[in-house]
């Protein structure tokens, strides 16, 4: 009975073809849990004693394969071996292939994930709030673009002619760039800056004549927050395209004015003037004395440059040294008989006889 059972036609397929195509489901499916179980265990750990972590993110793709997923490998492999209706034999093998991509773009997106946020963390401190909101959005471009991709090749597969489709979405892509143009600069700007890190949250920067903290680089904009408590919306694409100056990157500042003395100043006392501020910067532990100089004749003053360093990066502390020296100059000036100019007017008449 066995041996007609074997012989016999069901369907187009002997019971020899069916009894085959079980034993290669059966096979495949072993083959396949046992990979599972014990193999992506060894890797696991293998990849844990490792220094690097991409390995990590191989394994964990790996590991986030679910069994319905084998069940169904194993099972179109192992109606391949039978003659099927044409119908059920395309509904399997499209199933079999929008699974198979599937899997594909999930593993692609997380490799890409991973070399993006890498790449971030190179260039720079870590922003974690920024990495993540870059991510989020070129997770969404990164799943348009392979699924785009994948639809082109299911189809492709089941026998559907795809060059229209190729074509409608090039024109289409184009209509969508030229209307988001605006949108989509601030976006590629966004990964410029996050990437390159021009600045971070956190980060005093001047934009052409404001400046402030930086509050948030998202993805269309960034938030500055200006001394005077008023917020800057600024889109990304600006900041990429102007001067920015990134004052918390510097290790020391340096502070540069004038002081114009009356004309009438004896020549002692002028002389007298470089040593005078000179001795009051050097009395500031964090202030670096660099020149004072009798410069210039001004219209109504006689003016000497000074220039120092502050050794900080906080800019209220720069602000706080120089408002010290200011007043002590003050100080010392009017205690030296030294008066400052002011503009001022000299009529002179001449007398006739």
């Amino acid at each position: 009975m066995f041996q007609d059972f074997l012989s016999n036609m069901y369907y187009s397929n002997t019971g020899k073809e069916y009894l085959l195509a079980v034993l290669i489901f059966i096979g495949i499916l072993a083959v396949l849990k046992i990979f599972k179980t014990i193999i992506v265990g060894r890797l696991k750990k293998l990849a844990g004693r490792s220094k690097t972590d991409f390995d990590d993110t191989i394994v964990e793709i790996i590991s986030n394969i679910k069994p319905p997923i084998y069940f169904l490998i194993a099972l179109y492999l192992g109606v391949r071996s039978l003659v099927l209706p044409d119908i059920l034999e395309k509904v399997i093998s499209a199933i079999f292939l929008l699974v198979l991509v599937y899997e594909a773009i999930s593993a692609l997106q997380k490799i890409i994930e991973y070399v993006v946020y890498k790449a971030m963390l190179k260039s720079g401190k870590e922003d974690e709030e920024a990495n993540k909101s870059a991510i989020r959005t070129l997770s969404v471009i990164i799943k348009i673009i392979l699924w785009s991709l994948g639809l082109i090749l299911i189809l492709g597969n089941l026998g559907v002619d795809v060059t229209s489709l190729i074509a409608g979405l090039g024109i289409g892509g184009i209509a969508v760039a030229l209307a988001l143009q605006n949108v989509l600069g601030d976006i590629f700007a966004s990964f410029s800056i996050i990437i390159d890190k021009p600045f971070q949250v956190g980060d005093f920067i001047k934009i052409g004549e404001d400046i402030g903290e930086v509050e948030k680089i998202g993805i269309k904009t960034t938030r500055i927050r200006t001394p005077d408590g008023q917020q800057l919306i600024v889109s990304n694409k600006e900041l990429t395209e102007t001067r920015v100056q990134n004052f918390k990157r510097l290790e020391k500042r340096r502070a540069l004015f004038t002081l114009g003395v009356i004309y009438e100043t004896e020549k002692q006392k002028l002389e007298n003037i470089p040593r005078l501020v000179e001795a009051i910067v050097m009395q500031n532990k964090i202030a670096e004395f660099d020149r004072c100089h009798f410069k210039s004749f001004g219209d109504f003053s006689l003016n000497f440059e000074v220039a120092f360093y502050v050794n900080s990066q906080d800019y209220v502390e720069y602000l706080d040294v120089l408002q010290e020296i200011n007043l002590k100059i003050f100080e010392i000036f009017k205690k030296e008989g030294i008066e400052f100019a002011y503009p001022t007017s000299v009529e002179y008449q001449k007398k006739i006889i």
